[in-house]
């Protein structure tokens, strides 16, 4: 978010672009890694204001003087609810701020004075589960949801090992694991869609999966991208392997019906 020299900031901002003058949607859903609700239960945002969520530690005083204009949508959340309703997912709303899984990338694609959202977001959270096709059902669920142009945008990270950073900081040379699972995660993702199920399930049993992912949650939210994608092709729009991370980008469907990550 500070760096905006990173390629990985100015690629966020294009997609942030594209979203804003050619998708042009009516509201954001949003799922984010950093939001886990419980193992059989969803929960939906139904907060009109919203605060943010500083859910990091010991990182320096400006972090948490952070700022992002958002506002939510009753509506939209209802709409969420009754979806995952009708689909028999357990569902509750919420009132809870927007945690720096959304509002952190969120900067970094549309930035409030150069290219503002001006939409309601709606923070739906995962399971606290690590079952890939629970997600998967969970992206089925509020797919209908694209027909009434409200774009759904799924926030993790391709790889995602913070542990082993500490070997590779400031050398942005890839880890093997870095790019065999960013690789696997491409073939998965764009795979036709009558066969995407299996492939994204069996992303999380390949032996170099704990390394890219040591817990599966920045990685699950690319499952409900997947299962509220339909019958649209998955596309990687840009990708980055940096040590213990991968800054991959993907789309489901055509700019003017995309699922995001």
């Amino acid at each position: 978010m500070y760096d905006v020299q990173h390629p990985a900031y100015s690629k966020l901002a294009q997609i942030g672009r594209e979203i804003t003058t050619k998708v042009k949607p009516r509201a954001v859903v949003v799922f984010s890694a950093h939001w886990q609700a419980s193992k059989d239960t969803v929960q939906v945002n139904t907060a009109e204001i919203t605060d943010l969520i500083y859910d990091f530690y010991g990182f320096p005083d400006h972090y948490y003087k952070e700022k992002y204009p958002n506002v939510g949508s009753q509506e939209v959340a209802g709409k969420v609810l009754d979806s995952l309703k009708e689909a028999g997912i357990k569902a509750e709303g919420v009132k809870r701020g927007l945690d720096h899984g959304v509002w952190a990338s969120f900067k970094c694609a549309f930035e409030p004075d150069s290219n503002p959202l001006n939409v309601p977001i709606v923070q739906v959270s995962l399971f606290k589960t690590e079952d890939p096709i629970q997600h998967y059902r969970l992206g089925q669920a509020v797919s209908k949801l694209r027909e009434e142009n409200i774009l759904i945008i799924v926030s993790g990270m391709a790889v995602h090992n913070l542990r082993d950073m500490m070997f590779s900081f400031g050398n942005p040379t890839p880890l093997p694991y870095t790019v065999s699972f960013d690789e696997a995660l491409k073939d998965a993702v764009t795979t036709s869609p009558d066969k995407r199920e299996k492939a994204m399930a069996d992303l999380l049993k390949r032996p170099d999966a704990r390394q890219a992912h040591p817990f599966f949650d920045h990685l699950l939210p690319i499952h409900i991208g997947a299962g509220a994608a339909g019958d649209d092709v998955g596309v990687r729009l840009w990708t980055l392997k940096d040590g213990s991370m991968s800054w991959a980008q993907y789309r489901f469907g055509e700019l003017e019906s995309a699922s995001v990550l």
